[in-house]
């Protein structure tokens, strides 16, 4: 398998818009050759990534990313599936209410005022876009509790436009393998979406994700497991033989992955 499965054509033009309006960022430290095989080679580990928030909808993905904000996914999860049974639009959220909303996501961290954040960004949804999640990153970030971060995630997943989320994950790969260092995650997301080679930039942010969370982890990174340990310039590197590269199992994300 030398190459990721060829997008859509919507999903080609979709990438297209985005990397054209791109802006000039800090020189990376990888070459272009190094960046091509860096991705090629998640690309093949990873052919589909996937965000791992349980939803069923654009909706419950803005509740979901939004209730995300220092928490855990899995956490996220446990406390959204029945949440979610019962509200799965702007107005059955605002029907539930702020008191019995707190009662599904007393597990999640600040949820209390995550619920008024759900509640006010249901209500804004309802008056100002007719109930509907809208698709662009201006409008998405007017909702309460939702950043540009939150709107990156939901214009990725759930109208498939190729974005860069940056959250912590990102954030620490990022400097930490000097691939686009910065300050900020605003710089770390301008020049990523410089020099990630065009045609992995649709999934990019998933691979550099799903590879901080297993592999390339906060405490420790597990660079025996890492598939690109030759390629990579951090002085934390502890390996230089990459991983056999090999296609993993598909993510099982939800109930099954919980049970």
């Amino acid at each position: 398998m030398a190459n990721p499965k060829i997008k859509s054509s919507a999903q080609t033009a979709k990438k297209s818009n985005v990397t054209a309006g791109r802006k000039p960022a800090g020189k990376s430290l990888y070459s272009k050759a190094d960046l091509e095989e860096i991705f090629r080679r998640f690309s093949i580990q990873r052919p589909e990534p996937k965000g791992e928030l349980e939803h069923v909808n654009p909706f419950t993905l803005v509740v979901a990313v939004a209730l995300s904000a220092q928490a855990t996914d899995v956490g996220v999860n446990k406390a959204t599936r029945a949440l979610f049974a019962v509200a799965d639009t702007p107005q059955k959220m605002l029907d539930l209410g702020e008191e019995r909303i707190r009662e599904y996501i007393k597990t999640i961290g600040l949820y209390r005022n995550k619920a008024k954040n759900v509640v006010a960004l249901s209500e804004k949804l309802i008056t100002d876009f007719g109930g509907e999640v809208p698709r662009t990153r201006e409008e998405l970030i007017t909702l309460p509790g939702v950043g540009r971060k939150t709107a990156n995630v939901v214009l990725s997943m759930a109208f498939g436009q190729a974005t860069m989320a940056v959250d912590t994950h990102i954030f620490r790969i990022a400097n930490r393998l000097l691939l686009a260092p910065g300050k900020t995650p605003d710089e770390v997301e301008q020049r990523l979406m410089q020099i990630i080679p065009d045609q992995y930039l649709y999934h990019a942010h998933h691979w550099l994700i799903l590879h901080g969370r297993y592999v390339c982890k906060a405490r420790k990174p597990e660079c025996e497991r890492c598939v690109i340990a030759d390629l990579c310039r951090s002085p934390e590197k502890t390996w230089d033989i990459p991983a056999p590269l090999v296609e993993l199992p598909a993510q099982i994300i939800g109930a099954e992955a919980a049970g």
